[in-house]
């Protein structure tokens, strides 16, 4: 996880850590730093954003005049990644399905995201994480549009022994939504978790499609699964669907099988909202709660 990120990041921190912390010393390798950065599908703002911290964290140091000082410099990078992956809100989904139940209503859950960033599977593990904690779920079928949609969801359900709300193939996804909730409310179910067509984020009829079903639902979060692997495109992807519907909160998948790293950099900084969960297997329970101090110690040479 991370692997090429970190190696680059190592062999940065080292060379840093031989320099005199001066800005003649430091503009190379900073420049360096930037482009290992790039090279690792961060966002080109973001790199520099994370380079200028970086600068003005090292400059403020009373560095060692001798001897190593790769524990500084260690601490002020992962001070301005920190920094950098900062939102103004955090999403705490447990606690806000909580909330909602001690108010007797059901937490409603909007997925949105392309097709093939594993949306449906993270909505079931999603319903799994819930279910671990006593809450009853119910999941909807709002993809209505891609065959074998409502199937898949259904084999899921099957699965974790839940319930789908489905129409048929070409129903109106928002209607499909609606009765999912008034479903919830009418037998006390705990969570509404609603799937959702993935065209591409520029076809906009899918765009107009999302923002009825947010109309008619009102649901109390909406979040944005965004595959890693796709790099610099995941992040393109969160900030058009961010500009057109909205959302608060993004899941990351296939982690695990991410090399490089950019997308958790890039996405929190360039849409001001937070990664909640990353998935990490193909298993219910891969899905690991995502914060930016966990992902500055997977990427961080160790001391």
């Amino acid at each position: 996880m991370f692997e090429k990120l970190k190696q680059g990041l190592r062999g940065v921190v080292e060379r840093i850590s031989k320099s005199e912390l001066t800005d003649k010393d430091l503009d190379p390798l900073l420049w360096e730093l930037q482009l290992q950065l790039i090279a690792n599908d961060v966002a080109v703002e973001v790199a520099e954003k994370i380079c200028a911290e970086l600068r003005e964290r090292l400059k403020g140091e009373a560095a060692p005049r001798f001897g190593d000082k790769a524990a500084l410099v260690r601490d002020a990078l992962r001070a301005s990644i920190e920094s950098v992956m900062a939102t103004r809100d955090a999403v705490d989904l447990l606690q806000l399905a909580a909330e909602r139940r001690a108010a007797g209503k059901p937490l409603v859950v909007l997925f949105v995201g392309i097709n093939g960033t594993g949306k449906t599977t993270t909505i079931a593990k999603v319903a799994k994480l819930l279910l671990d904690r006593g809450y009853k779920v119910v999941l909807a079928s709002g993809d209505t549009y891609r065959a074998g949609a409502i199937e898949q969801l259904e084999e899921h359900a099957r699965r974790l022994g839940v319930r789908v709300i489905k129409h048929r193939y070409g129903a109106d996804p928002a209607a499909v939504s609606f009765d999912a909730v008034r479903h919830a409310e009418a037998r006390g179910i705990d969570a509404v978790l609603i799937d959702t067509a993935g065209r591409m984020q520029t076809n906009r009829n899918l765009m107009d499609e999302l923002r009825k079903i947010k109309r008619v639902v009102q649901p109390d979060l909406t979040v944005m699964v965004v595959d890693a692997l796709i790099g610099n495109d995941a992040t393109e992807q969160a900030e058009t669907f961010n500009a057109h519907i909205g959302f608060d909160a993004a899941i990351l998948t296939k982690v695990d099988a991410d090399a490089k790293g950019g997308s958790s950099l890039s996405v929190s900084y360039l849409t001001g909202k937070p990664i909640i969960y990353v998935g990490t297997g193909q298993g219910y329970d891969d899905l690991q709660p995502f914060d930016a101090e966990w992902f500055a110690d997977k990427i961080l040479p160790a001391a």
